[in-house]
């Protein structure tokens, strides 16, 4: 059979630059379904996509499309006729729900079947339907309309390429009559350009001063851009979704260097990043130390005859950005931080929790609370805690929102507080997501852990618990975050201390009861799912869970201990042990007795495994008290052999009912040592 490449573009005004990789990885998805729903054979497929275009080509594509057969297996014959041979309703709708007459559906088998062969069609013929329920199925949130046209998309179309080999497929989609002439660029080459052939389609447009494949533009600008930038002796901030932003922007790329007034740089990088970044699509540089140059890279989508008319256009936009950072930092300055809180009086926090002044409040205290416990400096993270929320009724923070606690820093910086207070109120908001950084001081984490389990209590506390994928309050993220903090940078704090402080300083605005176990269940909870990404075995985790340790560091390293216990030859063997101990102490009527009683003993293998657990409780304890949890485990494992001898000599459940409340004593005895780690019984 044979094959020719297909290409097909879209021509469209500028097309939102944050959607377009969306919009083209949606276009390709869509044509390969179609081509696969029609059984249309292909060796490979790609995705173009520039600012003014969608493109997809599709090589070695089948021209015709294979011979298709039908089998529909109907009710069986005896259900389709009646006594008397009449069909009955079962075999009209089948024959109905076939599209043909009874007389053509066969009858010769068990059930009625209607076989049916379908020629397949010319791929040409195919295509238009295949491109244009692709464009209509793409993610765009509002389709619109322009002037009289009745089509919609997500900007006004303006030519459209088909091609099957030499081949023009004829058709219209979105009031676009396909043809082979393309655009170039708008201002090097605004004439059509003939596409050649679709496997011509990158050289013809390149010709004509259009990059049309992203990842080709997208390596030009970080290339250039790291010269430029070594060229100025700094470092380039180049985030991935600000290029991926402005190779959606540009068709020419040509990065170029310009500058700004030095005296800028007294404002908060921050802001003068966050600035170029987000309004002007600039890539900042850096110096050696990481502090701000006075200059920046922006990427022209044309390669001017008088570049630096270029930079100077863009080094007049700049100015007035940066200038409004400047005024809102010295505005912002000319009070202390502490007098912004008077205006937080009036800023709800939750309308049934009060102000965003009274949630600092609580989280001074409990953040004073906090530090006290994990080894920090009570009094700075009280004064952290009570400035906390401050910048965000600064002009900097309502102009920038991206500042909130970075503005603080500065500003506490500039009121004279220690350093490590300025710190928090950064490090406050930290982790910002899943992997980012950690507060790098424990004043910082007193705060960050207050606030967000203060953000917990309070939610949970008037029932707006997150359910599904609503979670407005972020609470799910405010629970990991405690969890990495606590674990990552080892500090041991117990939760159930802290959520309980926390309960009472809201006092009458939460229903207390039962509150503080809420949280810390969904906390905890939150732990599963970080495990099953680090892949460790939810059994593992449940055995830890079982004992419900308040610590997260302590949970941690229990964790960790049975995961290094999973991996002893012994462990299998001592798991099932536990759980046929566990079942058989459940069944107990009445209390196990606490003490062993040697002299209820009538076999060896019982003063063989009493000795034994007596010298693993002795070498335990210590450890435990260490919490070198895997040390205790592995010690524990040495118990396998008087273990499994004592089941196979003992009967457990002996007549005499002394013996066997000793039995059952010496057993709790057991599970105990391994319920200081973990419930190991739960491992299966």
């Amino acid at each position: 059979m044979s094959a020719q490449d297909f290409l097909v573009e879209l021509g469209t005004e500028e097309l939102p630059p944050k959607a377009l990789n969306t919009l083209a990885e949606a276009f390709l998805a869509g044509i390969d379904k179609g081509l696969q729903a029609a059984g249309l054979n292909y060796e490979t497929k790609t995705v173009y996509a520039a600012p003014r275009r969608l493109a997809v080509l599709i090589t070695a594509l089948a021209t015709q499309q294979p011979d298709r057969s039908i089998n529909l297996d109907g009710p069986p014959r005896q259900a389709a006729f009646d006594a008397e041979g009449n069909p009955t309703q079962a075999a009209l709708g089948f024959a109905k729900k076939c599209g043909v007459e009874l007389s053509e559906i066969d009858q010769s088998g068990p059930k009625l079947r209607y076989s049916q062969s379908i020629a397949g069609k010319p791929t040409a013929s195919l295509l238009p339907t295949i491109v244009e329920d692709s464009l209509n199925d793409l993610p765009i949130p509002k389709r619109m309309r322009w002037g009289a046209r009745k089509e919609e998309f997500v900007r006004p179309t303006q030519w459209l390429v088909m091609l099957l080999g030499d081949q023009v497929i004829d058709c219209t989609i979105l009031a676009q009559k396909a043809g082979r002439d393309s655009r170039g660029h708008r201002f090097h080459h605004p004439e059509s350009v003939r596409i050649t052939s679709p496997a011509n389609y990158l050289t013809d447009l390149r010709a004509a001063y259009v990059l049309a494949d992203a990842n080709e533009r997208r390596a030009i600008i970080s290339k250039r851009t790291e010269e430029l930038a070594t060229m100025q002796e700094g470092t380039a901030i180049v985030p991935p979704a600000l290029l991926d932003e402005v190779t959606a922007l540009v068709e020419w790329p040509v990065p170029l260097v310009c500058s700004f007034e030095e005296r800028f740089l007294d404002v908060p990088q921050e802001a003068l990043i966050t600035t170029m970044q987000d309004n002007q699509k600039y890539f900042c540089l850096l110096d050696a130390d990481g502090k701000l140059l006075p200059r920046f890279i922006t990427v022209a989508n044309i390669e001017s005859k008088d570049p630096q008319q270029i930079i100077a256009g863009n080094e007049k936009v700049v100015r007035p950005r940066l200038t409004d950072a400047e005024f809102f930092f010295k505005q912002d300055k000319k009070q202390k931080l502490e007098d912004f809180n008077l205006r937080l009086q009036n800023v709800v926090f939750q309308e049934k929790l009060g102000s965003v002044y009274d949630k600092a409040e609580r989280v001074s205290k409990l953040a004073a609370f906090i530090a006290q416990r994990i080894g920090g400096n009570a009094a700075w993270a009280s004064r952290a805690g009570l400035l906390s929320k401050c910048d965000l009724a600064t002009e900097m923070v309502g102009e920038f929102p991206e500042m909130q606690g970075v503005a603080g820093y500065y500003y506490a910086l500039n009121d004279g507080e220690p350093e490590e207070v300025a710190l928090a109120l950064n490090e406050q908001y930290m982790p910002r997501g899943a992997g980012a950084e950690l507060p790098t001081t424990l004043t910082g984490a007193a705060v960050a852990i207050a606030d967000k389990l203060d953000t917990l209590v309070g939610i949970f506390g008037i029932g707006m618990l997150p359910t599904g994928s609503k979670d407005p309050y972020a609470l799910r993220r405010a629970a990991l975050g405690v969890l990495r903090i606590l674990i990552d940078k080892k500090l041991d704090l117990d939760l159930n201390d802290a959520v309980a402080f926390a309960v009472n300083a809201f006092g009458a605005k939460v229903k207390a009861a039962g509150l503080a176990d809420s949280v810390l269940e969904f906390v905890f909870d939150r732990l599963r799912a970080r495990y099953e990404d680090e892949g460790v075995d939810v059994a593992t985790y449940l055995s830890v869970r079982a004992l419900k340790p308040g610590s997260a560091l302590d949970f941690d390293q229990r964790v960790q201990a049975v995961e290094a216990f999973r991996k002893l030859p012994e462990a299998a063997a001592l798991a099932a042990v536990n759980k046929r101990v566990s079942n058989l102490l459940s069944k107990v009527e009445g209390s196990v007795p606490t003490v062993v009683e040697a002299k209820y003993f009538d076999n060896a293998n019982e003063f063989s495994l009493y000795s034994a657990i007596q010298q693993a409780d002795q070498a335990v304890q210590p450890m435990a008290a260490a919490r070198q949890y895997s040390e205790s485990l592995a010690r524990l494992a040495a118990l396998r052999e008087p273990v499994d001898a004592f089941f196979e000599a003992v009967m457990v459940n002996a007549e005499d009912a002394k013996v066997r409340a000793n039995r059952y004593a010496l057993l709790a005895r057991l599970r105990g040592l391994f319920l200081g780690v973990a419930d190991i019984s739960l491992l299966g």
